[in-house]
């Protein structure tokens, strides 16, 4: 990323980055809640999926391929702001530990830069976390047929419960992208630090920044897995079933299920966190560029 670059151009650049992360990451994003939300099989019973594999083989073969992009309408609308929030936080946490330019930050302080941007992203990111889970286990997944699209589950999650219901799973969102942004932006500018030589060609520079953001998108959900698992539990579940929130769905995952299903679904979440955020990071590289021609000083 570059050091000159403005919060703006980050909250730019970082809106076309996430687009670029929706379209390459969703359905196993789909997969991926499917199988962290898909109920305990009876005694005697399969469970509804085998596995990643099998998950998205049942979900093409009852929906089509169109099955794997449920839900994508809620990030796609939120994802460009969520992205560019989260790129503008990450800018200006960056702005304001540094004492002057051309301070270099330490690991610690792009972690804290990072963590900062986490904070932004909430306001935004949990409603539309809300809808996109909610619509990614319908019909093929573990529940009915309810909703008709993104509006249509907002206007009804607000007539059951207000706003409260729309923002249901906020905490769990907090504690999910607080530490997970500080890994996932301090990942990135490591790994492309060890990567590029400064006489390095275009060229190297460009795959530099695919595998940094790859690594970036695996080490952001190594951290943030276990509280995005309580988080979707605790998004789909009908009203009233976990009254003390996150504590409940915590409490009842551990005594049914134990500490390995803090990672159900890691395994479609890793296959999407290198090529989905390899994307983001190519697509925010270039925006940058771009706007460095179009704006230089902006």
């Amino acid at each position: 990323m570059s050091e000159k670059s403005s919060p703006i151009k980050y909250f730019l650049s970082g809106g076309f980055g996430g687009v670029c992360t929706v379209l390459a990451g969703h359905p196993m994003d789909t997969i991926k809640v499917r199988l962290q939300t898909m109920p305990l099989p009876q005694p005697g019973q399969t469970a509804l999926y085998a596995g990643t594999i099998d998950c998205f083989q049942k979900t093409v073969q009852r929906e089509g391929f169109k099955g794997l992009y449920k839900g994508m309408s809620a990030p796609l609308t939120g994802v460009a702001p969520i992205f560019a929030i989260s790129f503008f936080g990450f800018g200006l946490g960056k702005k304001l530990i540094k004492s002057d330019e051309e301070q270099i930050l330490t690991r610690t302080e792009l972690f804290a830069a990072g963590a900062f941007s986490g904070i932004f992203t909430t306001s935004i990111m949990a409603p539309g976390e809300r809808i996109k889970c909610l619509l990614q286990i319908q019909q093929g997944g573990s529940g009915p047929q309810k909703y008709s699209g993104m509006l249509d589950c907002a206007r009804q999650l607000y007539a059951e419960g207000g706003i409260r219901s729309i923002y249901k799973g906020s905490v769990a969102t907090i504690l999910r992208d607080v530490p997970a942004s500080g890994m996932y932006f301090m990942t990135y500018e490591w790994v492309k630090e060890v990567l590029v030589p400064e006489d390095a060609s275009a060229k190297l520079k460009m795959l530099a920044t695919v595998v940094a953001g790859g690594c970036a998108g695996i080490a952001n959900w190594l951290v943030g897995m276990p509280a995005d698992v309580l988080k979707s539990r605790l998004q789909t579940a009908p009203e009233g079933t976990y009254p003390n929130g996150m504590r409940d769905v915590f409490k009842q995952l551990m005594e049914k299920e134990g500490p390995t299903a803090l990672y159900k679904g890691v395994a479609p979440v890793m296959i999407r966190a290198f090529p989905a955020n390899a994307a983001c990071f190519v697509g925010f590289e270039l925006a940058v560029k771009f706007l460095d021609w179009v704006a230089p000083n902006l």
